[in-house]
């Protein structure tokens, strides 16, 4: 069976009420180098984090098949290494011991959180997914920090909303690239021309379940099948 990208969006995290369940849920079922980070951040900032790791967990864990307590976080970081007591990068998870068959990708935007994964993938599988608000993208310095020239002629004839969400569109073009090649901000923004890359394309609502007015994106280095279907599950 071939591989399938799957992509899910989860809603805003409201800690009316809800913030002591999440408390429970995470010492039953994250692992203590996520559990320590978390206590490191302010309570409101705790209850995000702690709520997009259970959520990151049970997507895995849906898509793999398994329960999510057997699953431990193994971060990829280029400067830090990989396993256990890595709790940011890249983000993966080890399975009865060895390497769960699962790349995954994660972005927050306004409050939203988007998951990207394909399960049993071949090992030149390479992920990135990204969410932007376009109101982040309206500070009179982002065409010269973020994008190439092409790409400034591009969005520079718009105005008004239709220029934010313009904009919206290319960096998160940009940030899933550099996330799906780990280079991350090492790379500049500007030298990253994403006009006619064919391995990144933008993600539409009714795929991701993301409000219209926030803008995502894709890349991928193992061409799957688009995401169709409902709320984004592709389907083969």
């Amino acid at each position: 069976m071939t591989p399938e990208l799957v992509v899910h969006a989860v809603p805003p995290f409201s800690l009316s009420g809800a913030a002591e369940r999440v408390q429970r849920d995470a010492q039953a079922l994250l692992d203590g180098p996520e559990l320590a980070r978390a206590q490191a951040m302010e309570p409101a900032s705790r209850s995000r984090f702690l709520a997009g790791r259970l959520a990151q967990r049970r997507f895995a864990a849906e898509l793999l098949g398994v329960r999510g307590s057997r699953l431990v976080a193994a971060y990829s970081c280029p400067r830090c290494g990989t396993g256990p007591g890595i709790t940011h990068g890249r983000p993966g998870y080890l399975l009865d011991g060895g390497p769960a068959p699962l790349v995954l990708s994660l972005s927050r935007a306004a409050g939203w959180t988007l998951l990207a994964a394909v399960a049993g993938p071949p090992d030149s599988c390479r992920l990135g997914v990204d969410v932007e608000d376009p109101a982040r993208t309206g500070f009179d310095g982002f065409p010269a920090l973020a994008l190439t020239h092409a790409e400034q002629q591009v969005v520079g004839h718009l105005s008004g909303g239709a220029l934010l969400a313009g904009r919206a569109r290319l960096w998160a073009r940009k940030e899933a690239v550099l996330k799906m090649t780990g280079d991350g901000l090492r790379t500049a923004p500007s030298s990253l021309d994403v006009l006619q890359r064919n391995d990144v394309r933008d993600l539409l609502p009714a795929e991701t379940g993301l409000p219209a007015r926030l803008a995502a994106a894709v890349a991928l280095s193992w061409a799957v099948p688009q995401p169709t279907g409902r709320g984004g599950r592709a389907s083969s």
